[in-house]
Parts: structure tokens; sequence; C-alpha cells
């Protein structure tokens, strides 16, 4: 068994990234004993609230370069 997890990694690995992701995503999902059913459709509701805040302006946009300091600098406190 443990020569067939091997190999099934060493074929995983040589997958494109997004072909990786979704096989990864799919595996720890398999795992997930306590689904909520409801999640994915507040999710859903959340990621359209957060949209509606950028096109609104409403919330603040930053980089990925002030977002590293500002988390740098609360791991630090």
């Amino acid at each position: 068994m443990a020569r067939e997890v091997a190999e099934l990694l060493r074929e995983a690995l040589d997958l494109p990234a997004e072909a990786r992701a979704t096989l990864a995503d799919s595996l720890l999902e398999s795992l997930d004993d306590q689904h909520d059913l409801d999640a994915e459709e507040r999710w859903r509701e959340e990621i359209a609230l957060r949209l509606k805040e950028i096109d609104s302006g409403s919330s603040e946009l930053i980089g990925w370069e002030a977002a590293k300091v500002r988390l740098r600098t609360r791991l630090n406190e």
C-alpha cells in the first residue's frame, strides 16, 4: 500500500498547479466528516457582500506588500 501511495504522490506532483489544487481540495473534502450544508451558501453571501463593498468604494483595498507588513506587525505584537 505504501508503494502505491508514493507512486500516486509522484504522479500528483507532476500535475499542473491548478490540477494539484483541485486534487488537494477533493482529498481534504473527503476527510470532512461533518459537512456543513449551509456553509457554501454563506460563503457565496459573504463573497457577494465583499464584492458589493469593493464596487461601492466602502472598503479599503491594499496591495500585497502592505498586507504583509500588517500581518507581520500583528504577529509580532
